[in-house]
Formats: C-alpha cells, structure tokens, sequence
C-alpha cells in the first residue's frame, strides 16, 4: 500500500509518492528527468527535453480558456541530499523513504525534497487533470537548481509563449515572493605544506547540529559546525601546541553545516582534552535550546601522521575563524528583511590544499561585488587563491504585476487570510529566466515545508490542500 494514498490532495500526494521513489541529487538528474518525459509521454502531451535534462511539458488549455494567454508553472527537479550520520541511504540509487507524523510528510533519516518535488506535483497533478479550468499550460522542470541554477542557466526561453510565470519554490504558505537574492559560490584554497609527526593524534567531531537553509534560515543564527569547529581549533592552538592533519564539514555549500571533522597531532593531549571539554560546555550553553543535540567527541590515538606546517596551521585556523558569516546587511527597503550574507557550508582537506567553500547572497548587486573583492583579499593575504562559480543575478522587484495580486486574492478566497507580499534571502530561478525574457510577469509561493535542506525537512499535509486549492483557484481568474 502506498504510503500517502490516504492523503488529499490525492493526485498531488500520489505524484510527489511517485517521484520521491527516483533518485534525484543535484548533478544526478538523468533518471528524474527522464521520469518527467515519460510522463508526458503516457498523457500524450507535447514535450521537450534539453540536453541539460532541462523539461518543458505543454498542455492546451481547457474549454474556454482555449486562447487565453500561456501560464507557466515552473520548479526543479534536483533536491539536496542530506542525511543523518550513519545512516547507508545512496541517494544515487535509493528510493525516499517516506511516512506521515505529526501532520506532516516526512522521510527516514534524510531530507524530503519537498524542495522541490512539490512543484512537481502540483504541475503534473494539473497536466494530468480532466476537470480543472485553466489556461494553456508550459511546465518547465528545470535541473541542478541546488548547485548553481544550471538547468535554468542552460534553457532556451524563445520555447515559452506565456509571460505569468508561477515559480512553486517557496516554503512558507502565505507568503507571495516578488523578488530574490542573487548569489555566487566563492572557494578559498590554501596550499598545503607538511611534515612529519609522531605522538598523540587527536579526531575532533561537532554533530548534532539542525543545520538548515544558507539563505531564508541565515538570520536563525543556527550552529554551524565549520565555524564552531574553527573557534575549538582556535583555542587549542592558543592553549596548548597542535598542527593541523586535515579538517573537513558539510557537504551542500547552500546548506548551514551540521556536522564537521579534525584531526590534530598534540603535544599535551591531556591539556587539549580539557580544552575542547571547556568548549563543549561553552558552547552548549550559548546556544542552549537552540541546539539540543550539540555534542563535540574527541578520541585520541597514537600514531605517525603527515600534519600541515605550523605556518599552514594558524593561517586555516584564522581563515575559519575570521572570515565574515552570517548575516552582513538588512535590507533598507523591507525592514527586518536580510539583504546580504554569507554561509561557509563546506571544508574539505586533499593533499595539496584546504578548501573553504562559502555561498555569497545579496539582493544588491554592488553589496555581492563587495563581498566577492573581500575574499580576494583574504586570499592573496593568506597566500592563497579563490574561485567564483555558479553566479546567478538576483530578481529585482518590480512594482507593476498583474499575477500578484490574482495570487493574494486567491488566497484570500481560499484561507480567509491576507498574503504577505516579500522578498526572500534565497536562490530563485526567477532571476536567471526573467533576465533571458524580461517580460515575463513572476510570482513565487509554495505550501509551508520547514527545514529544508536538512533532515528534519518536512511537508505540511493541510497547507499542501489549501495552495493546490489556490492554484487551481488563480488559474480559474486568468481566463
């Protein structure tokens, strides 16, 4: 038996079921992509599929709506995968384990790609109906949004006639997005130098952190375990004699780091064990409920380790450390909203260097420059070299829509609430597509699906209801 089969929207539970039994990592998209394209297939619906995996699904509109003008719905197929540590699940190659609790759908022990399978459902539950009025519709499913946008970055626009574009990528019901912030991810590499250690060689763990979202869940100011395990290693090195062996944490560099890893020859490990048990102790009580689960274990083994110079040493304990993070600046239109920030997600150690990999995000250009010309800096302070990929421009809010306010009225009519019109401090690949057809006239939405991009990401079953219940609604008005 299915396990959502009791769930209603049925068509959108009974898709998002579906789907989540695909493999679908960011630069793992063949087999998602080409379940889309089957899809469309069975349906006997026109549909084109790029070389980037990108898919464009059309569907005519309904009696009377025959000629009305095109919408477009709009969402990614890739999702970020996470996963709880010890947990074998292969995202390659492992179906989604899903269950219900709580009112909420869920997955075992990794992310749910509510983010973004929902849009998926949503748009093909449409594509699938006989008796919903709409206009013609153009699906487009784009690839490898988590990562640098590339599907969208890769997509031929001169294929959409429609100019309403509903991008199904928010995660908060209620909340109407008119614009976004643009990003970019910097890596900073410092070259590694070593030499030889014999002695007492030290595993230093931070886990149990949430983690979350780099971009909407930044202002939370959630642990990060790369920047905690930064201010340990700091301590250490001020409080006793250590040499770095390799430090490593997360693995999305859009995610807030949950987990990280060090490993350090000690003189003193009696002195060092005490220190990080301080730290520990510190930390717990900073952050105090916000972070429960907070544990830092050290093991300690006697071993021959290739350790990085004491030079090489400060200057990955300084860059850890002193780097900016978090947020930078709030926005001066929106009060309350962040306008700039930065997240280091990932650290990683091979044998020629340390990479430190930080995702860049503003809603104003000239603040992104700003940041990027910081870490510049930082690298040919430290001897080092950086790297800037993925760019993708943010969207600028534009005063005049006609979709936006069909969508609050919709919502209205649906919840008996007024929606919230915003921006938000995330990738939208709103930017990217309007910028290659500029008269395109977006809106982003979605049910509420808290903690995205970590494990305890989850889809609220009531709020799935009501937007399909506001889509179809919206849909009925742009006759």
């Amino acid at each position: 038996m299915a396990v959502l089969e009791q769930l209603e929207p049925k068509k959108v539970f009974q898709i998002f079921e579906e789907l989540s039994s695909v493999p679908r990592g960011t630069f793992y998209d063949e087999k998602i992509s080409n379940w889309c394209v089957d899809f469309a297939k069975k349906r006997n619906l026109e549909y084109i599929q790029d070389d980037a995996g990108n898919v464009i699904i059309k569907k005519p509109g309904t009696s009377g709506y025959e000629n009305s003008e095109p919408v477009i719905l709009q969402g990614h197929m890739d999702m970020v995968c996470e996963k709880v540590e010890g947990s074998d699940h292969d995202f390659e190659n492992d179906p989604l384990e899903l269950y219900v609790e709580d009112g909420y759908v869920k997955a075992k022990g990794t992310t749910l790609g509510g983010d973004d399978g929902i849009a998926i459902a949503y748009a093909f539950a449409l594509l699938d109906s006989d008796d919903i009025p709409h206009p013609p519709l153009e699906v487009i499913v784009t690839t490898d949004e988590e990562i640098g946008m590339g599907g969208a970055n890769a997509l031929d626009m001169s294929q959409i006639k429609g100019n309403i574009f509903l991008n199904i990528d928010g995660e908060e019901e209620g909340i109407i997005l008119a614009g976004c912030a643009g990003g970019v991810l910097e890596t900073l590499k410092i070259p590694a130098e070593r030499e030889e250690k014999s002695g007492s060689v030290m595993r230093i763990k931070v886990r149990g952190l949430r983690g979350g979202h780099s971009g909407s869940q930044i202002h939370e100011q959630r642990g990060n375990a790369n920047k905690i395990m930064g201010r340990i290693l700091n301590h250490l090195d001020q409080g006793t004699e250590i040499a770095l062996v390799s430090v490593s944490g997360g693995s999305q560099d859009n995610v807030i780091a949950g987990t990280a890893e060090a490993v350090i020859a000690v003189a003193d490990p009696k002195k060092a064990q005490e220190i990080v048990s301080d730290m520990e102790a510190t930390l717990k009580a900073e952050f105090s409920s916000d972070e429960p689960d907070l544990q830092v274990p050290v093991t300690v083994t006697e071993e021959t380790v290739q350790a990085l110079t004491k030079e090489v040493t400060k200057k990955v304990i300084f860059a850890m450390v002193c780097t900016p993070y978090g947020v930078q600046g709030l926005s001066r239109d929106l009060p309350g909203v962040v306008e700039t920030s930065l997240n280091l997600g990932i650290v990683k150690t091979d044998e020629t260097a340390i990479s430190l990999m930080y995702y860049l995000r503003s809603s104003v250009n000239s603040q992104m420059q700003e940041l990027k010309s910081i870490f510049r800096t930082w690298a040919e302070m430290l001897g080092g070299t950086h790297e800037e990929s993925g760019e993708y421009p943010a969207w600028m809010y534009q005063k005049e829509s006609k979709i936006r306010p069909l969508m609050a009225e919709a919502y209205k009519e649906v919840t008996g609430k007024d929606a919230v019109i915003s921006t938000v401090h995330a990738g939208l690949e709103c930017g990217l597509l309007s910028a290659k057809k500029p008269t395109l006239d977006c809106v982003s939405f979605g049910p509420d699906i808290p903690d995205v991009h970590s494990v305890n990401e989850r889809l609220d079953i009531e709020s799935t209801a009501r937007v399909w219940e506001m889509i179809k609604v919206v849909l009925a008005k742009l006759k």
